[in-house]
């Protein structure tokens, strides 16, 4: 074989070699991505990562830490209306004061005007004295004649001064009262704002723990919350705290005017510091019921507590008003037969309940001494006022 012949043969070797080698590479990358497709095909169908979810909250725990949210903001609620009230009171005690300022004002001004023409009526004649005035008259009873007017003049001067002496004094400590009056309102005004930020905090809280709640844990809590205001009631009437036959006590008509009111509400939203007429709070409902009826009691709860007769609850008759929580701050109007009207909580509305629906405290009259109607026939609860306080978020104040 020539050299050009075996050259010629070594070449195309080359040429087979050089063709062989990108199919090989080709063929050793198709078979590493199938292991790697083969490795990573169970990850792939595999559910996305989740993080472990926290141990659950047993349900009357989160059941008891809603109950103490409701119980804080109901608190802060009558802490609201209290301090609003002051401010109310203070604001207008201050313009009644504001009134008799601008009389003062003008009748201070009148005294020292007439003071100003007494003085320059002194000045004119006044000044002479009584040896001259002898001397420039006629006869002895000229003198005494002019005396007299002297005399009068300086009397009559003397009470102008000491009544715009008073004035003055009296327009002094009116000034005082209505800055007093103002400062009070004032200090009253901060208290209602921050309150209203405690409720509205509290409220928050609700609402965040109640959104976290799928629809059928609200229903659960709703139930297991009825379960136990049932049991509640039971033990309360099984201990007859309200004595023999409750059912047939009768209020006086002052009561069963107020009930008349209160039965008018049902249905009606729960908004925190509102006494009507479109929604009430439970104070609101309270006292809103018993001025329809012709007697004012006080605004909220721990006044109404603090301040009306108390009454034993074996002598509780319709139109008494039961209060609750060892603050007394929850108040409801009882109806008869171990039930009561209330404004329950934030996001409810008012309804008829158990009296045993909350911790009872005790029990006032506003009307202490009036007789009871001789003949009462108790009003019919319509089954809707009836039904459980739902746990839904809480309406806000307009």
């Amino acid at each position: 074989m020539s050299r050009a012949d075996r050259r010629a043969r070594r070449n195309d070797r080359q040429d087979r070699g050089v063709r062989v080698r990108p199919a090989a590479m080709c063929a050793g990358v198709l078979c590493a991505g199938t292991l790697l497709l083969a490795a990573l095909a169970p990850q792939a169908a595999a559910t996305p990562y989740d993080p472990p979810s926290q141990p659950a909250v047993p349900l009357t725990t989160l059941l008891s830490r809603l109950q103490n949210l409701y119980l804080q903001t109901e608190s802060a609620t009558e802490s609201y209306n209290q301090a609003r009230q002051i401010a109310d009171t203070q604001r207008a005690q201050a313009a009644a004061v504001d009134g008799q300022l601008a009389d003062q004002r003008v009748a201070v001004a009148a005294s020292r005007d007439q003071v100003a023409v007494l003085a320059n009526r002194m000045y004119q004649q006044g000044g002479v004295s009584p040896y001259l005035a002898l001397l420039s008259g006629r006869t002895p009873q000229d003198f005494f004649g002019q005396r007299h007017v002297l005399d009068r003049a300086a009397a009559h001067q003397k009470q102008v001064l000491a009544g715009l002496t008073a004035g003055e004094a009296r327009l002094a400590a009116l000034n005082t009262r209505a800055q007093q009056a103002l400062d009070r309102a004032q200090r009253a005004e901060t208290v209602q704002a921050a309150r209203r930020t405690q409720v509205e905090n509290g409220l928050r809280q609700v609402e965040e723990t109640l959104a976290g709640l799928t629809g059928v844990q609200v229903q659960e809590l709703q139930t297991l919350e009825q379960q136990g205001e049932d049991k509640s009631q039971q033990d309360f009437m099984d201990a007859k705290p309200l004595g023999d036959d409750p059912a047939l006590r009768a209020p006086s008509a002052l009561g069963d005017r107020a009930l008349d009111f209160a039965f008018r509400q049902l249905g009606k939203p729960y908004v925190w510091g509102a006494q009507g007429p479109d929604a009430f709070d439970c104070s609101g409902l309270t006292s809103q019921a018993w001025a329809h009826a012709g007697t004012v009691i006080p605004r909220t709860s721990q006044e109404q507590w603090a301040q009306l007769p108390r009454v034993p609850l074996a002598l509780l008759r319709p139109g008494d008003l039961v209060v609750y929580f060892a603050q007394a701050t929850h108040v409801a109007l009882y109806i008869g037969d171990g039930l009561v009207i209330q404004a329950p909580r934030p996001g409810s509305f008012v309804k008829v309940s158990p009296i045993a629906a909350n911790p009872v405290l005790g029990a006032v009259r506003p009307d202490m001494g009036a007789q009871p109607l001789p003949h009462y026939t108790p009003r019919p609860v319509p089954k809707s006022a009836e039904q459980p306080t739902p746990l839904t978020p809480p309406a806000t104040p307009e």
